[in-house]
């Protein structure tokens, strides 16, 4: 097994996480635009947050 721990340079990892950032605010402008599709999609939007949250925390722990 190679150990691959400290490969990815913070210039990547800052523009995976400005890419996550975007895409959340393109989530909301969505939502703000279609308020009626975002009513009945609402409940989805926390999830998706929550999900790339978990995935940047155990990405960052090493358990991804």
């Amino acid at each position: 097994m190679s150990d691959t721990r400290g490969e990815l340079e913070v210039e990547t990892l800052l523009k995976i996480v400005l890419g996550l950032i975007a895409v959340l605010l393109v989530i909301e402008v969505l939502e703000a635009i279609l308020g009626t599709l975002a009513s009945v999609f609402g409940l989805f939007v926390p999830v998706i947050q929550l999900a790339i949250g978990v995935l940047i925390i155990l990405w960052l722990l090493d358990q991804l």
